[in-house]
């Protein structure tokens, strides 16, 4: 089976075209735009700026990805929508959609784009809950476009149990999953995500957005120091988080110390306010993902979203993981899946196939874990 798949729940625009081959996903083609550049003068996404960029970006995304899929680009825009609607109407199966979580105005976007595409070349819809998608970005195959693609760390059939942790600028979530499909929420952030808490105390700092790359980038370069923030709630018997009350923290020391990235001799200091703020959020993440594989007996941990692009999570979750009891499995995506894309959304549909009837799917911005 091969997908077309769409994903514009946020700022970027991107299609994939994806089937499934033994024990993990292929990827034929994976395009995306970002309006990342209109975003950072900003200091952060206006949901309107999004939605008018995703407009702009989403048609053409989509002829790119269809014709890259099978590796013909054409130079004329004419042949290549001619090219896209012969491989939509003769290869595609079905199309995959992001409708929840978002920005309205992008997923709509998004999901009103599909069902015409759904209508006119009657194909079938299956609708993609965005935050779910994250976690399935592990079951592609690393190079996938390559004849003889290396086999994905998970085979499709056999990591359940598994513990996922979704982390990214809007969500932070611990879900188990029991097999495809069937999952249980066991806990969220109360307020702010932790790619919000970086993004909020990287703009008191005055450091482009979004944060987090830059952050950690500057936390690499301590050896040592003495700031030390709060981890919130991290000693509450749950799987719940909290990252507003470090944003507060971090202000009242950054002000008291009058450190910004403007230069001079307190860089240094700017780069361990980075350090204290990483390794509070990381810390909580660290200590409640491991608990909650420890209670439920799961040897395998997928973590999934933007901030799983963190390499000093991943590092942290498995250095402290073989210290514990079950010694659990860590994997996390090829960074080009940690951010939202396509191919992401397409996993997702290929191993929870559900289709809908374009008529009845509608954009929800505040989906959560239906």
């Amino acid at each position: 089976m091969k997908i077309l798949a769409i994903e514009s729940s946020c700022d970027e625009t991107s299609a994939a075209v994806v089937e499934k081959n033994g024990d993990g996903i292929v990827v034929l083609s994976n395009i995306t735009a970002t309006s990342l550049e209109i975003h950072a003068k900003t200091g952060g996404i206006i949901p309107e700026n999004a939605a008018r960029m995703q407009v702009r970006y989403i048609l053409p995304v989509i002829i790119e990805a269809l014709c890259t899929s099978e590796n013909r680009r054409q130079k004329s825009k004419d042949k290549s929508w001619d090219r896209a609607r012969t491989i939509l109407k003769q290869d595609i199966d079905a199309i995959a959609v992001t409708y929840g979580p978002g920005l309205i105005g992008s997923l709509l976007v998004g999901v009103e784009t599909v069902k015409t595409l759904a209508y006119v070349f009657d194909k079938p819809i299956i609708p993609v809950n965005h935050l779910l998608a994250h976690i399935y970005g592990n079951f592609i195959r690393v190079n996938s476009k390559e004849l003889n693609p290396k086999p994905s760390t998970l085979d499709t059939t056999k990591p359940f149990p598994f513990i996922g942790l979704i982390v990214s600028g809007g969500h932070t979530d611990l879900l188990l999953f029991s097999k495809h499909g069937k999952y249980e929420w066991l806990g969220g952030t109360r307020d702010d995500a932790a790619g919000e808490a970086f993004d909020k105390v990287g703009r008191i700092l005055g450091l482009p957005y979004p944060a987090g790359p830059e952050i950690e980038r500057r936390a690499n370069l301590v050896v040592q120091t003495n700031i030390k923030f709060k981890s919130p709630i991290i000693s509450e018997d749950n799987f719940d988080f909290s990252f507003s009350g470090l944003k507060t923290e971090a202000l009242r020391y950054i002000e008291k110390s009058g450190v910004t990235s403007g230069g001079g001799p307190l860089i240094p200091l700017l780069n361990e306010v980075c350090y204290a703020t990483q390794k509070a959020i990381i810390d909580v993440l660290v200590k409640k993902t491991l608990k909650a594989a420890e209670k439920y007996n799961c040897s395998t941990i997928l973590v999934g979203g933007g901030v799983s692009a963190n390499q000093t999570l991943i590092d942290q979750l498995k250095l402290n993981a073989k210290h514990s009891n079950l010694n659990p499995e860590i994997i996390s995506p090829e960074k080009i899946y940690c951010t939202d894309n396509g191919a992401m959304i397409g996993a997702y549909a290929l191993l929870n196939y559900s289709e809908a009837n374009w008529s009845e799917i509608k954009a929800n911005p505040e989906l959560y874990f239906a």
